[in-house]
């Protein structure tokens, strides 16, 4: 991937999200026209895509075209699924897609397929291989520098020769490699990386076997710091840490603000997550998308260009992430109304909650 220097600052793209729908159609068709969108997202196994993004995109197209609809599919992780229902979305006649690759490298055909038939793609979240006409994600590379300052910081004076766990995404997915790469700009020089390892799928069940064989290999309490790639592979960490009697948990890392995760946070189990506000991520790909559905360019929207392996000044938008410890929770998931303080602060976990600063009411 290669990214021009500029990179969205997210206060312009909520200021561009806050526009009026009929400022966003251009010529004053808000409302006057109606095609069906087509919405494919890659797995049930992450909360996020079922809670957040697909009601979050929903809501925002009804705001932008009325009159639009949208066609949803969800994979649950099977690629030739993923590659049927995109074919079917393209023969109902669905006049634009925005979708998250199960596998980019797969879609590829796929994708093309409907570039044939002039039914335009958005990639969401992670950049699919193929004709893409736009691109809408977090910066990777921060996601992973997130982490990793966060680890050192909690590891103290460890933090300089420690011994590291690393516990990547899946191997399929290019944002795996995309945070991986910014967590070891942090870490390289600084740590030792005893074991790494990949997940595929993201599953919290491999990540469990992946750490016991960690703790196997190094030994219990060896081990002063795991960076995590996202919440799923986190929460297999802790219970492979806990099942192996290890009192006293390293700092784990994690992403995506699962609400078990924010839980662990305010247990003091987990370190941290990145939030990545999902609300802005799905707002500006459906803009996206209902401009290519009018016919209309999506470089007013963009603020970068990205190259895939395949497609190049793919017009882009990255988004900040940010990084949430204990102490960040009420400025940041309870301020953006993610969730609220009785989700978090549930009856077992008052008291958790009163020693991290968070009351049982907001």
């Amino acid at each position: 991937m290669r990214a021009r220097t500029r990179h969205v600052v997210a206060m312009l793209v909520a200021g561009f999200l806050a526009m009026p729908a009929a400022a966003c159609a251009g010529d004053g068709r808000a409302g006057a026209d109606s095609f069906t969108v087509g919405l494919l997202l890659p797995s049930r196994t992450l909360p996020r895509w079922e809670h957040f993004d697909k009601p979050l995109i929903e809501q925002r197209l009804d705001d932008l075209c009325s009159r639009c609809r949208l066609e949803y599919a969800n994979a649950d992780n099977d690629v030739t699924r993923q590659q049927q229902q995109m074919t079917s979305m393209v023969t109902k006649g669905v006049r634009v897609l925005i979708i998250d690759a199960t596998d980019p490298k797969a879609l590829r055909s796929s994708i093309q397929q409907a570039h044939a038939a002039g039914v335009p793609v958005v990639a969401y979240d992670r950049l699919a291989e193929g004709p893409i006409s736009g691109y809408v994600s977090f910066d990777g590379a921060q996601v992973g520098k997130l982490q990793a300052e966060a680890l050192l910081r909690a590891m103290g004076h460890r933090a300089n020769g420690g011994n590291v766990v690393m516990m990547n995404g899946d191997p399929t997915n290019p944002n795996a490699a995309w945070f991986r790469k910014g967590a070891l700009s942090v870490l390289t020089g600084r740590v030792n990386i005893r074991r790494s390892y990949d997940t595929p799928g993201w599953s919290t069940d491999t990540a469990h076997a992946n750490m016991s064989a960690a703790i196997a290999a190094l030994g219990p309490h060896r081990i002063d710091g795991v960076l995590a790639a996202n919440d799923s592979i986190a929460a297999g960490v802790i219970s492979a840490l806990k099942s192996a009697q290890v009192r006293k948990l390293p700092p784990v890392t994690g992403q995506d603000a699962d609400l078990d995760a924010v839980h662990r946070i305010i247990k003091g189990e987990q370190l941290m997550t990145v939030y990545k506000p999902f609300a802005v991520e799905a707002a500006t790909a459906t803009a996206m998308a209902v401009a290519l559905g009018r016919g209309e360019s999506v470089r007013d929207i963009a603020t970068t260009t990205i190259d895939s392996p395949t497609t190049e000044h793919i017009p882009t938008v990255l988004l900040t992430p940010r990084a949430v410890t204990a102490a960040d929770i009420r400025r940041t998931l309870l301020k953006d109304r993610v969730y609220t303080i009785e989700q978090l602060c549930t009856r077992a976990l008052r008291r958790a909650c009163d020693k991290v600063g968070l009351g049982a009411t907001d």
